[in-house]
């Protein structure tokens, strides 16, 4: 569905339809492929725990097209002591696609998804060109700088709620 709304007699903006569903690990792999592994075979796009029941995957749709992916797997870190932890992993957002908002609105959707827990942390391992991004949003850096093979440089970055 497309909206238009009128701000001007002469000019007219184009709205896209946004919504956020629950997809399959396997919805997920071409994007986590072409933006997070790119030039890796799509294997290493698979996470061990994908398929768990307390595993959730979200994808980010603009006009019915997967737009952005993100995956919340239930995992424990022993940096925190929080009985309840959740690990984001694999998000990423089209090329063609950032600077809009996506990723944000991705990250919101598993905060709110996630409400109905307790007290609980959130971490992931996060990308040095992506650390600006997430403590925009209240994420905070913890401990030193470490290497993923193949990836790069990367921080633990958490949120208690």
């Amino acid at each position: 569905m497309v909206l238009y709304l009128n701000c001007y007699p002469y000019f007219i903006s184009k709205i896209k339809m946004i919504s956020i569903k629950k997809i399959t690990a396997a919805e997920a792999l071409p994007i986590r492929h072409q933006i997070l592994r790119k030039g890796e075979r799509i294997e290493k796009c698979m996470y061990p725990g994908d398929d768990f029941e307390s595993t959730f995957h979200f994808g980010l749709f603009e006009e019915e097209v997967l737009s952005g992916i993100i995956s919340v797997f239930e995992t424990k870190n022993n940096i925190f002591t929080d009985e309840k932890q959740f690990q984001i992993r694999g998000m990423a957002v089209l090329e063609n696609n950032r600077k809009k908002g996506f990723g944000a609105t991705l990250v919101r959707h598993v905060e709110a998804y996630l409400k109905k827990e307790n007290q609980y942390t959130i971490w992931f391992n996060a990308r040095i060109v992506a650390i600006g991004f997430y403590e925009k949003l209240g994420y905070v850096k913890i401990g030193e700088p470490f290497e993923i093979d193949t990836i790069g440089i990367h921080y633990i970055m958490y949120k208690k709620q």
